[in-house]
């Protein structure tokens, strides 16, 4: 069973001890806005690079890769 982008973004989130709160900081964007769209599973493609990129992470297709340890979302 493969995970949705929202799913891999929750488990780097984790993994970063960052929340919702954080990311929307990062993106100059509301908590409610990426809670919706986590939840929609709504992003585009240019938003999925954007927040693969503000977490330190590569995005490759539906897959992400965090920079710093390679491990693989």
């Amino acid at each position: 069973m493969s995970l949705t982008f929202a799913e891999k973004i929750k488990i780097i989130l984790g993994r970063r001890n960052m929340s919702f709160v954080d990311l929307a900081a990062k993106m100059g964007t509301t908590r409610q806005n990426i809670s919706n769209k986590m939840s929609k599973g709504n992003f585009s493609e240019d938003e999925m690079r954007r927040i693969a990129d503000l977490l330190n992470c590569d995005y490759e297709g539906p897959g992400l890769t965090m920079r710093d340890t390679g491990d693989q979302i």
